[in-house]
């Protein structure tokens, strides 16, 4: 392997624990569980399944947002969340029955 070749996977083993630190969150890992039982939650409908404020929930799904984990649809006055990486879906799916 040449140091190009070295340094790009170096990259990419870095990206993956980027998002494996992430997710490690026991509260990121419940939300991102439900959303992939459960697409298009809004924060109301999480906060209810987490009993937790809507302020926690909001910094939680900021996180997932800022990485590429998760996205928010607009509907409405409303914001529907979705898990759109797909390696935090096949991790969580190995983690999580």
């Amino acid at each position: 392997m040449n140091i190009k070749d070295a340094k790009e996977r170096l990259r990419q083993i870095t990206k993956k624990a980027e998002l494996l630190k992430v997710i490690s969150h026991p509260v990121r890992l419940c939300i991102i569980r439900g959303l992939l039982n459960d697409p298009g939650c809004n924060v109301s409908k999480i906060m209810g399944c987490l009993d937790m404020p809507q302020s926690t929930v909001s910094q939680h799904l900021a996180k997932l947002k800022s990485a590429g984990i998760v996205q928010g649809v607009r509907n409405g006055l409303e914001v529907n969340y979705y898990v759109i990486n797909e390696d935090a879906k096949k991790i969580v799916d190995c983690i999580i029955e």
